[in-house]
């Protein structure tokens, strides 16, 4: 092997032609001899550079439409030979196959095509073959060989180039030899999905070739002797925190990204509703409102849990003005995700420069399919996301009194929070607004309790006669086992029950909540989330 591997003759074969012109005079000028494909070939020529076409190579003509060109013996021939094996040279000169050392390939626009709506047809054609055989072959024997499958890194192989007087470097062509096998990787994974999911409707292949590009690391995870990163899907995806605009503050973290998706995902859920406020801690919403403003829904959400909300994630509805961005930033936190913000709240917010403000655009559609991942050891775990939406005709009133409009609107409201709150989960709400949430205990019972003591503790901070929780509805993500959880919401003041049902004390339950004179709905759907 040699360190230094002098360039004589390229092969340059793109989809992409952009930087293809500029590329190819460079390259002429250090004496690099060309080979090309048809349209790489003639956007060479146009550019005034002589050109071989790759049958002047192969003695063969390119056919089927250009589906066979590259797949012949004088090219790979040409890209796997071994310099230093006295066979291969042999073989060479007994078959008249000259070097090939620098290969220029990216392939066909398959993503794209898949992205646009194309029909089937339109998309299985663009499933290059040659292309991949040849980044292949050239990152293989990267040994002599050098492959470049991203326009972004023309500039690097030119500074390569200069630097070394027309050489590449050993190290060079290995850093390139793993973008293409990556490149590849990434592309037949495309493919793979795109034949699982799309083609042949299958909810969970046999095999699940998950493609993904990294845009960028961060400085640690949940905890700093942890590393981390954020990675991309490739292909369509659903548009989210990760391709948010940050328009302001340092750069965000692990927990950020976490706790932000958390807050995005839940104000999702009224995105055709009101203004609404959610202001997250660690993952769970420790108060959401919906008001007649922006700034009215964020001093109800904020009333909920003011203790928790320091440091906390707050997600919007609607674009931000001025008077609620002023309000925000009264205390400090962690990051505004908004689908836009005017002038003003944006002039407000830049003087705080270490909040992260973000700038959704469109909020996704919680309705959304899709697909939800957990790692165990050894493995991982696969399921649809919790996209379950409730509709008031789904209700079933199962005790003798009926809620009131108001009680079956704040049932609505709290069943929906309770929903992105970690099990065991309770959430009072009255009003539009959460009076007290109670997340990730062990029993119900304790989840129901903390909500109600939250809410007690609101209530003489804001100096208030009453806690919210009285009248307020309840709300279960799972059933109440036994009467205790539903006793301890009736202690809090909730005249109003929502909950899936199921249990095999549901009879107990019912009577219970018919003796303390509470309406009670059930939904049929639980939202444990762990």
């Amino acid at each position: 092997m040699t360190d230094t591997i002098k360039i004589k003759r390229a092969l340059l074969s793109v989809s992409d032609k952009n930087g293809l012109a500029e590329l190819g005079q460079q390259l002429a000028a250090m004496g690099i001899a060309l080979i090309s494909t048809g349209g790489t070939a003639k956007a060479l020529r146009d550019a005034g550079l002589e050109v071989a076409d790759i049958s002047d190579v192969t003695h063969f003509p390119e056919m089927m439409d250009g589906r066979v060109k590259t797949l012949h013996p004088k090219v790979h021939g040409g890209l796997l030979a071994r310099r230093d094996d006295a066979d291969h040279v042999a073989s060479m000169e007994e078959h008249d196959i000259a070097g090939i050392d620098l290969v220029v390939v990216n392939l066909y626009p398959f993503a794209q095509t898949v992205a646009k709506g194309a029909d089937r047809d339109e998309i299985i054609e663009n499933i290059d073959i040659g292309g991949p055989s040849m980044v292949r072959s050239a990152a293989k024997n990267h040994d002599f060989v050098t492959i470049v499958t991203d326009p972004s890194d023309y500039d690097m192989l030119l500074a390569e180039l200069n630097e070394g007087a027309g050489a590449t470097s050993i190290d060079f062509r290995k850093k390139m030899a793993a973008k293409a096998f990556a490149a590849t990787a990434r592309y037949d994974g495309m493919i793979a999905q795109w034949f699982g999911f799309a083609d042949q409707q299958q909810i969970f292949p046999a095999t699940l070739p998950l493609t993904m590009s990294r845009p960028t690391t961060l400085r640690y995870g949940e905890n700093p002797h942890q590393m981390a990163a954020l990675y991309l899907p490739d292909g369509p995806s659903a548009q989210g925190i990760a391709q948010a605009e940050q328009l302001q503050g340092k750069a965000l973290s692990y927990n950020n990204y976490n706790d932000a998706d958390a807050a995005l995902e839940l104000v999702s859920e009224f995105r055709d509703g009101p203004p609404t406020v959610v202001i997250v801690k660690h993952a769970n919403p420790c108060g959401v409102a919906n008001g007649e403003t922006i700034l009215d829904a964020y001093h109800q959400a904020l009333a909920c849990d003011s203790v928790s909300a320091f440091g906390g994630i707050i997600a919007v509805n609607r674009p931000l003005d001025g008077a609620a961005a002023e309000a925000m930033t009264g205390i400090f936190t962690e990051v505004v995700c908004a689908p836009n913000a005017d002038a003003e709240a944006r002039a407000i917010f830049a003087k705080k420069k270490n909040l992260r403000l973000l700038l959704t655009g469109e909020l996704p559609d919680p309705a959304r399919t899709g697909m939800a991942m957990k790692t165990i050891a050894g493995g991982y775990l696969l399921q649809s996301r919790d996209n379950g939406q409730l509709q008031e005709a789904d209700l079933k009133c199962v005790t003798k009194r009926e809620p009131s409009a108001q009680e079956k609107a704040d049932c609505l409201f709290a069943w929906t929070v309770a929903k992105h709150v970690k099990s065991n989960a309770i959430v009072y709400a009255k009003d539009g607004s959460t009076a007290g949430v109670g997340a990730g205990q062990m029993n119900r019972l304790e989840s129901a309790r903390i909500a109600a003591w939250k809410a007690k503790d609101a209530a003489e901070k804001a100096d208030w006669s009453e806690a919210r929780t009285i009248g307020s509805a309840v709300a279960s993500d799972a059933f109440f086992p036994f009467a205790d959880g539903l006793m301890a919401a009736v202690e809090a003041g909730a005249t109003a029950v929502i909950q899936p049902g199921g249990s095999i004390r549901d009879e107990e339950v019912i009577a219970a909540a018919d003796e303390a004179g509470l309406a009670m709905l059930f939904t049929g759907m639980r939202h444990f989330r762990h």
